[in-house]
Parts: C-alpha cells; sequence; structure tokens
C-alpha cells in the first residue's frame, strides 16, 4: 500500500464513528466530532458528515431506490446497500480532498482505549442521555422548526394573481434545476426542507397538488403515480436520488456546526461542500442520461 493511500486511510479512521452516528442523525455525528483529538481531523469529519444520509432522508431513497429502480422490496434494499455504501465513499473522498488542500497536515493515528468495566447505572445513563443529548438537541431543532413552519405556510397560502407563493417560486427555480435533472418543485423542496429533511417529501406532494397544507405521503404507490403524472422520468429519481445524499445539512446540523467551531466561514463550508458536490454529480447524471437517450 502507498505511502499516501495509508495516510487518507489512517485519517478517515479517525471519524468512522462520528460517520456513522451522522446515519442516525448529522447533528449528533457532529457532536460525536469531540471524541477526535486533533483539531484539523476533528474539522474535517464535522465537514463531512452531511454525506451519511440521516434518517430523515431515508424514507425519500427507500421509495427512490423501490419504485423507480429496484422494482422490488428485495431489489431496492440491495440498491439502498449500494447508495449507502457510496455515501461512505463520498465521505472518503471529500475527506481525502480536504486533507489535500485546504486542512493539510500530518494525519494522527486513532486509539479506542477500553475501560475498566463498570455495572452500568441505567437510571443516570438514561437521565444524562434525556439531559445532555436528546434535549440538547431538539432544543436547537425547535429554535428553527417555528420560524421555518411559519414560512412555509406564508409561502403555500399567500397568493399573487390567484397563484400562490410558493408556485412563483417553484416556476422561477425551474429553468435552474433543469439544468441538474430536477424540476422546481424538487429543488424548492430541498431548500424548504433545510429546517428538517423530512419535510422533503411532503413538500413536493404540496407542490405538485398545489395544495396549502403539507400532505400526508404514507401512501407511496400515489405518490409514485403524482411524480409520473408530473413529467417525473428514470433520469429525474436518479438525480432526486443523489441529491438527496449529497445536500446542504439541514438547520439543527449547520447550527450545531456553528456551535461547535464558533466559526461563521467553517459552517458555510460545510453547507457549500455537499451542496456543491450534490450539484456536480446530479450535472454528471443528467449529461449521462441525456447523451444515452435515457429519458
Amino acid at each position: 500500500m502507498s505511502p499516501l493511500l495509508r495516510m487518507g486511510m489512517l485519517a478517515a479512521s479517525t471519524f468512522y464513528p462520528s460517520m456513522c452516528m451522522g446515519f442516525g442523525c448529522n447533528a449528533c455525528g457532529v457532536t460525536g466530532c469531540r471524541i477526535i483529538d486533533s483539531p484539523r481531523e476533528r474539522l474535517i469529519a464535522m465537514l463531512t458528515n452531511a454525506f451519511a444520509p440521516c434518517n430523515g432522508r431515508f424514507p425519500l431513497l427507500i421509495f427512490l431506490c423501490t419504485a423507480f429502480f429496484a422494482g422490488s422490496a428485495m431489489g431496492g434494499a440491495l440498491l439502498l446497500t449500494v447508495v449507502v455504501a457510496g455515501s461512505v465513499l463520498l465521505t472518503l473522498v471529500a475527506s481525502r480532498l480536504l486533507s489535500a488542500t485546504v486542512l493539510r497536515g500530518i494525519p494522527s493515528s486513532f486509539t479506542l482505549e477500553l475501560p475498566p468495566y463498570r455495572v452500568p447505572q441505567a437510571g443516570r445513563v438514561i437521565i444524562r442521555s434525556v439531559r445532555d443529548r436528546t434535549i440538547f438537541v431538539l432544543g436547537r431543532a425547535a429554535a428553527v422548526a417555528a420560524p421555518a413552519g411559519i414560512l412555509i405556510w406564508l409561502l403555500s397560502n399567500i397568493t399573487i394573481g390567484d397563484t400562490s407563493v410558493f408556485s412563483h417560486l417553484t416556476e422561477c427555480l425551474d429553468p435552474f434545476a433543469q439544468i441538474f435533472g430536477l424540476d422546481g418543485v424538487i429543488l424548492l423542496a430541498f431548500i424548504l426542507g433545510f429546517p428538517a429533511n423530512e419535510l422533503v417529501m411532503p413538500l413536493m406532494v404540496m407542490g405538485y397538488l398545489a395544495s396549502g397544507t403539507l400532505a400526508d405521503v404514507t401512501d407511496l404507490t400515489s405518490f409514485q403515480t403524482l411524480l409520473l403524472s408530473n413529467g417525473w422520468t428514470a433520469c429525474t429519481a436518479l438525480c432526486t436520488l443523489i441529491f438527496t445524499v449529497a445536500h446542504w445539512p439541514c438547520s439543527t446540523t449547520c447550527l450545531t456546526i456553528w456551535k461547535e467551531t464558533r466559526s461563521v466561514k467553517w459552517t458555510l463550508a460545510a453547507i457549500l461542500l455537499p451542496a456543491v458536490c450534490g450539484f456536480v454529480l446530479c450535472f454528471l447524471a443528467h449529461s449521462i442520461c441525456t447523451l444515452a437517450g435515457i429519458p
């Protein structure tokens, strides 16, 4: 193994635990980066944690993998595994690029020291977990969820010329989104889903139905029919799948990054890095589909 590759793998191994936490919640994954001693590698881990799809993105990933590509639950599970593995690879590539450019340095070794085993104190563990982690993250989420909910309601219920502001925004975004294989509704759903990734699917339904409230998407068959009737193709689904994995982190994660770094610059970098990667990958996928004649 070459020294360069060995250095890259050694640097990446230090943030595997925080990356794994990001599959549950990226905000918790960013908080988990505190276990990394090196400030440089801790920052790399925080900047790339958004590439790990959190549980808020999994419903859309599962639907796209099953409905548009696999055709069955088993095939969808296999494709989802490939997507998750791809997100890990994307994390490693982005981390390697950061460590070779703006955050150069000598990788440190990662040592996990096992403390002496003690009988767990269930009550103390539960209280500490609820106080230091659950309430901590939920408090930050609530700080941005309420204003975002008000904004979504205003955009969908205020009309200009018998058309909601939400619809006007989708029309404005549509030409730009088409470059990346998306449409205005998809892009606006991701933008307004900034407070929580769970909002993206209901926002898409609200946009396509032109309704003033977030719609229930428990019936995935009806959701698929709705998407197909609004011009979705295999290329659209592929680009949406890619953008679901690689786009800006949610507001709670961004606030957590700012709390951990106390730097607006690195918080903006954590937003731009996955977003730029997502747009570039979507553009490449859309271009390949166009050249190959895939609708």
